[in-house]
């Protein structure tokens, strides 16, 4: 049984491993490509939402400085206390942007908080030395003092601003990085899926479709009448142990071809024997047969009356014995000789065959008033002495089967597809269903031999003539009085 399976994967692991590597690849390339997006979103987050919101709280924070400023000149210059709303709004602004620069210089940003810490204390040196004292004294006070403390405010503005800017370019440069990565990683991902589709192809292909084509080209082979041809399968285990299994119906095919052989032979054979004896019956068989007709008849013609009444009745049995004899070995030798002695079939006109037939039967359709009536029949391929003895059997037949009323007989065909179905109908004593496939088997009667003549053959005949020309035929049970008899015939194809 092993080697029967073959040594070769099954179609189970193969699955298995394909959809292993398939899972490892496709985990693998989901890894990379969340590790690319994730690095993307941070560098993404770390400008957004850290490094541009920080830059605009700081030019907050330097125009609320410059405010300050601004209204403390104005105030102690002027004495009015309108220049003191820049300063208070200012310091507001301030305090705001301050915070909101405190939430934000975190992480990344942690280097900026100390150039915060810068700007703050060099404001408060600025309010505590020279803004405070001259608003309390309303007096410009040590104006050159005051701006000097204030350049030192802007000083530590303008370094703020330049290490949220060098953030700002190293949060660009770490941005257009992730998304250089990200697109890499795409590209990457898409190529390896693209291979491992291309791979998985050939290993389709390889290991299962080759394998299979390759068997289904061997079997056609078989299928075509090499069956001497041993049928090998490759590839997986369950490819290998089909090759084998068919390898072995192959065995067993030639096997019961060479019974069919051998049996073909001893019908040959039987055939050629069963020539021989028609030969016999039609000629040694026959002149005895007719010696004792001819005697019995002479026999009854000059000793007539002269013996006793049972001598006579006796004479009479002979002759019509001989007689049945004779009329029974002819048609059991039409009946062997359909099939086999073949000539040329012709496409001819079944309306005219049936026409001949009535004519053979003028005797019987005169004495029992027949009504025969033909309605159009199509052309057909066949031989015609055959097909007229089919015609001349189910008429007779019709004919000779008729009840108390005079015999009514039809013959009509109809298309049905590739075949045409011929129909004869009567109005005659009619036959049980049970009987439908008895009445087809050679020499069985229904009815005793001296109440209808006839030796049994004529419908067993005409099956084996309307089977040799491709068509069937049967008795429709279901056509309600009388008995109906169809057949079919192919169609004749017309030549362009």
């Amino acid at each position: 049984m092993n080697e029967r399976m073959g040594s070769g994967w099954p179609l189970r692991r193969w699955y298995l491993a394909v959809v292993a590597v398939m899972v490892l690849v496709v985990a693998a390339a989901v890894g990379l490509g969340a590790w690319a997006l994730h690095s993307f979103t941070e560098a993404r987050s770390l400008v957004v939402d850290q490094v541009d919101p920080a830059s605009r709280q700081a030019l907050t924070l330097s125009n609320a400085l410059v405010d300050e400023e601004t209204g403390v000149r104005g105030y102690v210059l002027t004495g009015r206390e309108d220049f003191l709303q820049p300063y208070q709004e200012g310091q507001q602004q301030e305090a705001r942007a301050v915070q909101a620069l405190r939430d934000l210089q975190t992480g990344d940003l942690a280097s900026a908080g100390a150039a915060l810490d810068d700007v703050q204390r060099a404001a408060d040196q600025w309010r505590s030395q020279y803004a405070m004292p001259a608003l309390r004294q309303a007096n410009a006070g040590d104006i050159d003092r005051g701006k000097a403390l204030f350049d030192q405010v802007r000083a530590a503005l303008t370094t703020q601003e330049a290490k949220l800017a060098s953030a700002r370019a190293a949060g660009r440069s770490v941005l257009n990085s992730a998304s250089d990565n990200l697109i890499v990683v795409g590209v990457v991902v898409a190529v390896v899926l693209l291979a491992l589709i291309a791979v998985l192809a050939l290993l389709a292909h390889y290991g299962v479709v080759r394998p299979v084509s390759k068997l289904a080209a061997e079997v056609r082979l078989v299928a075509d009448g090499q069956f001497q041809r041993p049928v090998a399968g490759s590839g997986p285990r369950e490819i290998a142990s089909l090759a084998a299994d068919v390898d072995q119906m192959r065995l067993h095919i030639v096997d019961e071809l060479e019974v069919h052989m051998r049996m073909h032979d001893e019908l040959e054979r039987s055939n050629r024997e069963l020539e021989q004896f028609a030969y016999v019956a039609s000629h040694d068989l026959q002149e005895p047969l007719r010696k004792v007709a001819s005697f019995c008849q002479l026999l009854a013609r000059r000793y007539q009356g002269q013996l006793d009444e049972r001598a006579d009745q006796y004479i009479h049995f002979a002759v019509d014995g001989a007689k049945r004899m004779q009329v029974l070995i002819n048609d059991l030798l039409a009946f062997s000789r359909v099939g086999r002695l073949t000539r040329e079939q012709l496409v001819v006109d079944s309306g005219e065959i049936a026409a001949q037939a009535v004519a053979n039967l003028a005797t019987a359709v005169e004495e029992t008033g027949a009504e025969i009536t033909i309605g159009p029949l199509p052309p057909v391929r066949g031989e015609p002495a055959l097909l007229a003895a089919v015609f001349q059997n189910l008429i007779g037949n019709a004919v000779k089967f008729h009840g108390d009323q005079p015999p009514r007989v039809s013959l009509s065909a109809e298309r049905d597809g590739d075949l045409w179905t011929f129909t004869c109908a009567d109005n005659g004593i009619g036959i049980e269903a049970e009987y439908a496939e008895r009445v087809f088997v050679i020499f069985q009667r229904l009815h005793p031999k001296d109440a209808y003549p006839g030796t049994g053959i004529g419908l067993a005949m005409c099956r084996k003539i309307i089977e040799y020309h491709g068509g069937r035929i049967w008795l429709d049970t279901d056509a309600g009085r009388g008995t109906t008899f169809r057949f079919t015939l192919p169609v004749v194809e017309e030549e362009p």
